[in-house]
């Protein structure tokens, strides 16, 4: 008989802190449900994480569950992925602590997102601000994760992960798996509709410069007609028309269709056309998300349910790890 190939274990955690844009749908989500065909896939809201910056409760609270729906929504499987919220399972700041001491001063104070944290809330520079990587290395290592997506806002705490594990390894033997960046295949940057040279984000002070996966279909189509372009005329790909390229790029992302193939189609046809058309293609790619996110977002009860089941299969798996750590230093695990 042939002996089965164990999947690869791949881990994200996304903060409640508002909707994903389209760039993110592009960049990251619409993989998702694939992904759980092929990995061994461990989901989580990281709202522990989102305390370093003060919180209205009732906000949080309604974000985290908002958050947990919009997993479900695009395409998250409670029964073929891990899926829950981290602060229901405590190994998380368990082995934060743990990690914590045996992280140096020196290495956290070199955090490029500190340094920035620091300068945007001045008024609210908190230890946690400052421990928060070793808080989200242990989030990674709890579930020995052989990659984690990352961005490139992310690639310093992905290394900062290796570095605390491998520490910990060579002191201790081999408790904690090494983790991989995971790299996304479409690798399309997604640009912002107002200034094509700055990536999509929703920050973006200019709220037509972004479109967030539950926009209603006539924001999304506004959006789209008031995408800035050039004073050309010509859809075609090429150097110096930004704003053309990223709506091509969009389109072939919605469509599955090649840039010549896109060229072709539009030949002749103004610019209001095509926007038309991206504008069309990006509302009925992302209808189903709407739909299911006003559906489960309804049910709180299914919510519960499953955020729930997934806390506790989260608490079994990572206190294996975690309970390896405490014995491996010479704490009495009960």
């Amino acid at each position: 008989m042939e002996e089965q190939v164990k999947k690869k274990v791949i881990l994200s955690g996304i903060q409640p802190t508002g909707v994903f844009t389209l760039g993110n749908y592009i960049g990251a989500v619409q993989n998702w449900g694939k992904m759980q065909e092929e990995f061994e896939c461990a989901y989580f809201i990281a709202d522990l994480h989102s305390l370093t910056v003060r919180q209205d409760p009732s906000v949080l609270k309604k974000r985290a569950l908002d958050a947990f729906a919009l997993l479900l929504a695009c395409g998250i499987d409670p029964e073929k992925s891990l899926v829950f919220i981290q602060s229901h399972v405590n190994t998380h700041a368990e082995l934060g602590w743990l990690l914590s001491c045996y992280t140096q001063f020196g290495e956290l104070s070199r955090m490029t997102q500190f340094k920035d944290k620091s300068a945007a809330h001045a008024d609210n520079i908190n230890a946690g601000l400052f421990t928060y990587p070793v808080l989200m290395a242990a989030d990674i290592l709890l579930y020995q994760a052989d990659m984690v997506p990352v961005g490139a806002d992310q690639k310093q705490h992905l290394e900062f992960t290796r570095d605390i594990a491998t520490r910990f390894n060579n002191i201790y033997g081999n408790v904690f798996k090494i983790p991989e960046p995971y790299i996304s295949k479409s690798g399309a940057r997604i640009m912002s509709l107002q200034d094509p040279l700055k990536k999509m984000s929703k920050s973006d002070a200019n709220l037509n410069g972004f479109v967030s996966i539950l926009d209603e279909p006539n924001v999304i189509m506004n959006k789209f007609k008031r995408a800035v372009t050039d004073s050309e005329t010509e859809v075609v790909f090429r150097e110096g028309k930004d704003g053309i390229n990223n709506l091509m790029t969009i389109y072939s992302c919605m469509t599955g269709l090649t840039m010549e193939q896109i060229e072709k189609d539009f030949e002749g046809k103004g610019y209001g056309d095509f926007k038309i058309a991206v504008g069309e293609s990006v509302v009925e790619k992302l209808r189903p998300i709407r739909e299911n996110f006003d559906r489960l977002s309804k049910d709180k009860k299914y919510l519960e349910e499953c955020y729930t089941k997934g806390a506790e299969l989260a608490q079994r798996v990572s206190s294996r790890t975690l309970n390896k750590a405490k014995k491996k230093v010479g704490l009495l695990v009960k």
